[in-house]
């Protein structure tokens, strides 16, 4: 009789590290998902901005410092990605937020650039794809702390650790970001 409840009990533990590593692969495998989410995302909106710029450099030529610091800001966050690097690339596509604002902000000094159908249109994509990034980031973060959780948690966190699983590092705000905009009449 010894030698069944024994292996009953193997059994039973068995089952159970199962159930942990598969559901610590299935997290995983939840928030790499998320991350590729916020990748197309950029990617789409890598792919606006240079349409974007085109339209406005034809109402403020003029303006040439700023394009030249939408143009780089993007090119440094294309880099960061294609390095798979999230911190840098984290910071580079903060960059790219505040550069980008400089080009709204500029639009606001020219009424015809304004009122231009082809910038309207990109305004409006770019806008749509920044809330699309933003939900993206969203879904990450929710699945990064459902996935630090359950590593995080006994017995889980033991037995994630002899297998390698490491913490993910959530999306936050830049500095800038979380500064409070001041609005001038």
């Amino acid at each position: 009789m010894t030698p069944w409840i024994i292996l009953a009990i193997v059994v039973v533990l068995a089952l159970i590290l199962m159930g942990m590593y598969n559901g610590l692969i299935r997290s995983k495998n939840r928030v790499d998902e998320a991350w590729s989410d916020i990748d197309v995302q950029l990617k789409r909106r890598h792919d606006l901005i240079p349409n974007l710029v085109e339209t406005v450099k034809g109402y403020a030529s003029h303006e040439q410092e700023t394009f030249t610091k939408v143009i780089n800001a993007r090119n440094q966050a294309m880099s960061a990605q294609s390095n798979n690097n999230s911190e840098d690339m984290l910071k580079a596509e903060n960059n790219l937020t505040t550069a980008l604002k400089s080009i709204f902000a500029l639009a606001e000094s020219y009424p015809d650039l304004k009122a231009n159908q082809n910038f309207l249109e990109l305004q409006r994509d770019l806008t749509d794809t920044e809330d699309k990034i933003m939900a993206s980031r969203r879904f990450y973060n929710t699945n990064v702390r459902d996935f630090n959780t359950k590593l995080q948690v006994f017995p889980t966190n033991i037995f994630g650790r002899m297998l390698g699983f490491k913490l993910y590092a959530f999306f936050e705000a830049a500095e800038e970001e979380k500064e409070v905009v001041a609005v001038k009449f």
